[in-house]
């Protein structure tokens, strides 16, 4: 790992290329160490992640719908007639024989084929009747046919007129590469969200998985870094709900597991029965929401979120208010004179309380945040003096 770190990811991947978390979790840490790992591409993509460089390209054969087979064919076209240029170029040299039109679906689905520069909606409509066309032209030159001339008589397959039509919506997209490959490629849902995030949660998914390897590492408890996430230990995380089952217990009662997902990583969520029936509102699929429960660290199994609340995650300002006093306790007194202010300075700024004598930062609960847009931080001078209040764009 010190001295090939690409490779050593690019095997790693390869060895879960099954489980789309672990593949998630490893494009993280491979992200994290400043290595990319490029979308796949009909161009430059194999079976199975490779290296390139110092960068690390998808592997075709991680895409639903298309096995080894598929890829196979692929590359033997790619390198016998050289790169695709178009979507009608692709199908023209690929053998139609062995790969059918969910795979090709699937690949543009995916984005592999987005180095034709075409939207992927425009490739979508037209890719069937382009698959029947070249089929049907190929089955009346039959392979090794001979000519009058006694030359292998040329196919040829008029160029495509894509339908003049707009490219789906960037949820859209991510949607479909999620579904064909468990993965965010071009980007994430989360994306305009990571400074609430940043706000709203306490740690992310990569740094549990972080502190369960050094757990699993470590031999001795004593010796483990004091900033490590440990077993039992509360925590907020926020992100999108992937997947949500719901099962009957063996008291006939329901309780939930569910898939989150968040910038850096893919967690098990579950929820037990009592707490189910508090939050079922909040459990559906693609949700954004911020949830608040126990960490399981076992040796014998991957890291897990045991749920005690669910909330939505909130798209909130960037910019904070920081709020100067002596201590904690005037902090909390002041925190309930502020849930008395006009409903029209309340918003979504978040408001920070500062104590000064031992230098920590609360954030203060949402029915005091801020709109910076009212007089809100007239009031705020006004009630505190305006040396103990501070605005961070």
């Amino acid at each position: 790992m010190k001295y090939y770190p690409v490779e050593t990811i690019a095997a790693m991947l390869n060895s879960v290329m099954g489980t789309s978390e672990k593949v998630a979790h490893y494009i993280n840490f491979a992200e994290g160490l400043g290595i990319q790992v490029l979308s796949p591409d009909i161009n430059r993509s194999y079976s199975k992640f490779t290296v390139d460089g110092d960068k690390i390209i998808f592997g075709l054969a991680a895409i639903k719908n298309v096995g080894y087979n598929v890829v196979e064919n692929i590359v033997a076209a790619r390198d016998k007639k050289g790169d695709f240029e178009s979507l009608m170029d692709f199908i023209n040299k690929i053998d139609l024989s062995s790969i059918n039109k969910r795979a090709i679906e699937s690949l543009i689905k995916s984005g592999a084929l987005d180095c034709f520069e075409v939207f992927r909606s425009k490739l979508l409509a037209v890719y069937e009747k382009l698959m029947d066309g070249v089929s049907s032209e190929k089955k009346r030159n039959i392979d090794g046919q001979i000519s009058l001339f006694g030359l292998e008589e040329e196919i040829e397959v008029p160029e495509i007129n894509y339908p003049n039509i707009k490219e789906f919506a960037k949820k859209n997209l991510l949607a479909m590469e999620k579904e064909m490959t468990g993965l965010y490629l071009s980007g994430h849902p989360l994306d305009e969200y990571a400074d609430s995030l940043k706000v709203q949660t306490s740690t992310t998914i990569q740094k549990i998985y972080k502190s369960y390897e050094i757990i699993k590492e470590s031999y001795n408890a004593d010796d483990l870094p004091e900033d490590i996430i440990r077993d039992e230990e509360r925590v907020m995380l926020g992100g999108i709900i992937a997947e949500a089952n719901q099962k009957i217990t063996r008291n006939n009662t329901m309780m939930a597991f569910l898939k989150m997902e968040d910038l850096t990583g893919v967690i098990e969520v579950i929820v037990f029965p009592k707490t189910l029936d508090k939050i079922r509102e909040f459990i559906k699929e693609d949700s954004l929401v911020v949830i608040k429960g126990r960490v399981s660290i076992k040796e014998d199994e991957l890291p897990k979120l045991i749920c005690e609340s669910i909330e939505p995650l909130e798209k909130i300002n960037t910019a904070k208010v920081y709020i100067r006093v002596n201590n904690i306790d005037e902090g909390r007194e002041l925190m309930k004179e502020l849930k008395r202010m006009p409903s029209e300075y309340k918003g979504d700024t978040t408001v920070f309380i500062f104590t000064v004598n031992d230098r920590k930062n609360y954030r203060a609960p949402k029915d005091i945040w801020i709109n910076l847009e009212s007089e809100a931080i007239i009031y705020l001078k006004e009630t505190i003096g305006e040396e103990n209040v501070k605005i961070i764009e």
